[in-house]
């Protein structure tokens, strides 16, 4: 990644070179109908402190809108076929993919039937999803301590973990093969004439012509958006995960668990890994802030974990970090299109932990816009902007 400025004039600046922008930089450079020059500005090409990095790499189709589970079940196809996707011999032919399945528990009648009105939505699309008793779930993995727990759902096919971070470099490395600029640098003002956006200046003083702009700051989405004089319901927050071995390994793979207590469990190779958020609330975060709570392994994720595993009692944590969620205030749902007040403004934010998941396809629903003016493949507009004009919510309840 180069600090110098290749050119003056851009058809497309791509704002955040992570998960989301280097997707759309590569499905629109790939697309035959786009033939101009495209930027992405990226303030930290080290990535050491970006939402994609601190991922726990995960997909499912365990939602509780239909366009999410129709967004997963396109990255599952993406995963599955990834040779074909690159078009590149070197590519690896599928991605790795650890489907052993999410299991969400419920501990009151009202998160069951929420359980059971998710799965009949998913079954219709397609999805394997399964509702599970009690003793259902305790015959299939008797390492579960089950009491208060009513019901359970879980997918065993094409959910789990997924090889996250070969998919984004070969992200970036075929969008520069392809021609796309990627320079070191900050966008720090935007430019607006007759409705639209028409320069972005940088950290460095340069100013850019711009043909269109996408918006994928991340967890700094409202800090972009408010340089066009708007604003979104998008902000930081800590995400807390813990990788750690057991004196006693379970006998067979554990789910990515999501417990009644709001922490989450899986297996991670030899390993487990486990998270949570804040416990004081969720509060916004700065965008610098990633301290660790230390305490909050002590006081909240392993009991937890050790209540609903007793094999967890002895356990040795060998990893920590916090991430960053770019949190959708409004609905936990991505916010994706453009702004009936700038047209040529794309916003691609407030992902609430989905987005390396739903890179693939809205990287290339980001380049239809672009190329087409409209989605021609997966209908992405349910997540447009106007619900958040509106202030009507698209909820995603379905959010860890």
């Amino acid at each position: 990644m180069t600090t110098a400025l290749p050119h003056g004039t851009y058809d497309l600046v791509i704002i955040g070179g992570a998960m989301i922008g280097s997707s759309a930089a590569w499905w629109t450079a790939r697309n035959p109908a786009f033939r101009g020059r495209i930027l992405v500005v990226e303030r930290d090409p080290t990535y050491q402190f970006a939402s994609t990095t601190h991922t726990n790499s995960c997909i499912r189709q365990q939602f509780g809108t239909e366009v999410n589970v129709r967004i997963s079940q396109f990255g599952i196809e993406f995963i599955r076929n990834f040779r074909a996707f690159m078009e590149d011999a070197e590519a690896p032919e599928q991605l790795f993919l650890h489907a052993f399945g999410y299991l969400y528990l419920a501990d009151t009648p009202a998160f069951a039937d929420t359980l059971r009105t998710n799965a009949a939505m998913q079954n219709r699309l397609g999805a394997a999803t399964r509702i599970m008793t009690p003793d259902q779930i305790a015959a299939e993995w008797p390492f579960y301590a089950l009491d208060g727990i009513l019901a359970g759902s879980h997918n065993p096919v094409d959910e789990g973990y997924f090889d996250g971070g070969t998919m984004f470099d070969w992200f970036r490395r075929k969008a520069r093969q392809k021609g796309v600029d990627y320079i070191h640098n900050e966008v720090t003002a935007l430019t607006l004439a007759r409705g639209r956006v028409t320069h972005v200046t940088l950290a460095s003083g340069e100013t850019i012509a711009a043909g269109t702009v996408i918006n994928a700051a991340g967890p700094r989405a409202n800090v972009v958006a408010r340089m066009a004089g708007l604003s979104i319901p998008v902000e930081p927050r800590r995400r807390f995960t813990f990788v750690f071995a057991a004196a006693e390994p379970l006998s067979h793979d554990l789910p990515l668990t999501i417990d009644p207590s709001g922490v989450h469990v899986r297996s991670d190779g030899r390993h487990y890994m486990t998270g949570c958020p804040p416990d004081d609330g969720d509060p916004a975060a700065a965008f610098d802030d990633f301290h660790m709570d230390h305490a909050i392994w002590e006081d909240k994720v392993w009991p937890a974990i050790a209540t609903r595993v007793p094999a967890f009692e002895r356990v040795k944590v060998l990893n920590s970090w916090t991430g960053h969620y770019a949190y959708n205030t409004l609905d936990q749902n991505a916010i994706i299109g453009p702004h009936p007040d700038l047209p040529n403004l794309l916003f691609a934010n407030g992902f609430s932990g989905h987005g390396l998941q739903q890179a693939a396809a809205v990287g290339r629903g980001l380049a239809e816009l672009v190329t087409e003016g409209r989605f021609t493949s997966l209908d992405l507009s349910p997540l447009g902007m106007d619900r958040i004009l509106r202030g009507e919510p698209l909820l995603e309840r379905a959010v860890i």
